[in-house]
């Protein structure tokens, strides 16, 4: 059989290339992710005082967290397939994070001298990056799954992505059971959370994502 008519013959009736296939796989898995975050944090740690929703606290955590998760979700996507322009996903990341880091050190700064280092240490430092990772891992490995069924040519960047999607939507999950009110502590201890995600994510991705 001549090449071109073998093309002719694979090619037929073979139609458009599916649309928002790394969206399709990513998507549902994340909503899992999220659910059971939100699950171990709840049924783990408890939900935090009703009167809290009444001040900005809990608000600016859910903010940065979807913030965060819709800019690695966009980043692992990119990842997911081959040669991808990633400059506009990696852009809307650092806006992010200089935008909380603007917003913590406005709060740090109108706060008296004596209480700044109570508003970043807050009563949890210890434990919020290692909640954050404990309750980011059932959407670690969620978002693993959906990229491993993609096309990763980058296993170890991907994993990255992964991981800081990841943490980010453990991080929503862990806002739900987090008494602390300090826009710094957010900005530091759950960044680092979410950071100790994105590196077990590019730890695992050649391993994982390989194909």
């Amino acid at each position: 059989m001549k090449t071109e008519a073998l093309i002719d013959l694979l090619a037929n009736g073979a139609g458009p290339a599916p649309r928002a296939v790394a969206a399709r796989r990513l998507l549902p898995a994340a909503l899992l992710g999220v659910l059971l975050s939100v699950v171990l944090a709840l049924a783990l740690l408890g939900p935090v005082p009703a009167s809290m929703y009444a001040t900005p606290a809990p608000w600016i955590k859910f903010g940065y967290a979807l913030a965060l998760a819709a800019a690695g979700g966009w980043l692992a996507a990119r990842l997911s397939r081959p040669v991808a322009r990633l400059g506009t996903p990696r852009a809307v990341l650092s806006a992010v994070l200089t935008a909380m880091a603007l917003l913590a050190a406005y709060a740090l700064l109108t706060r008296p001298a004596g209480e700044r280092l109570a508003a970043v240490l807050g009563h949890s430092w210890l434990a919020c990056p290692w909640n954050v990772l404990a309750f980011s891992l059932p959407a670690l490995a969620a978002v693993l799954w959906a990229v491993r069924g993609l096309a990763p040519t980058r296993p170890r960047a991907a994993g990255c992505a992964a991981g800081l999607f990841a943490g980010a939507l453990g991080a929503f999950g862990y806002a739900l059971a987090c008494t602390e009110d300090s826009t710094a502590f957010v900005a530091i201890w759950y960044s680092v959370g979410i950071g100790l995600t994105a590196l077990l994510g590019a730890l695992a991705g050649p391993r994982v994502l390989r194909w």
